[in-house]
C-alpha cells in the first residue's frame, strides 16, 4: 500500500483546511432604559383604551404627526355620523391593549426607540 492513502490529511482538500471554523452569532447585551420610559407604557396604554379616538395616547409617545391625525379624524366623527370616531376609537383600544401586553423592554424598544407608530 502507498503512503498516501494510509494518511487522513491527504484525502482532505487544501481549501478545507485553512478555513476557520464558523462560530454561532452571539446574542446583544440587553438594553438598559430608564424608568421614564417604561412608565410611558401604562399611561400610553390606559390613554389608547379610554381617550383613542382622540389620539391622546400618540402624543404622550411622541408621535405629533399620528396623534394630530387621530385628533382630527376623532372630531370631524363627531360632526359627521360618528363612525370615523368609532373607527379610530377601535385601532385606539387595539394600540391599548398591544401595548400594555408587551413587555416593558419590548415596549421600550418598539414604541420609544423605535418610533413604530402604527400597531
Amino acid at each position: 500500500m502507498s503512503e498516501e492513502s494510509s494518511t487522513p490529511e491527504s484525502s482532505t482538500p487544501p481549501e478545507q483546511a485553512t478555513t476557520p471554523p464558523v462560530q454561532p452569532p452571539t446574542a446583544p447585551a440587553p438594553a438598559v432604559y430608564t424608568k421614564e420610559q417604561k412608565d410611558k407604557k401604562m399611561i400610553a396604554g390606559i390613554l389608547a383604551i379610554l381617550l383613542g379616538s382622540f389620539g391622546i395616547h400618540k402624543f404622550v409617545l411622541g408621535y405629533t404627526v399620528e396623534g394630530v391625525i387621530m385628533l382630527a379624524i376623532g372630531f370631524v366623527g363627531l360632526f359627521v355620523c360618528g363612525l370615523p370616531t368609532m373607527a379610530v376609537g377601535i385601532i385606539g383600544v387595539i394600540e391599548g391593549i398591544l401595548y400594555l401586553t408587551k413587555s416593558d423592554d419590548e415596549f421600550v424598544a418598539t414604541y420609544v426607540v423605535g418610533r413604530k407608530g402604527w400597531f
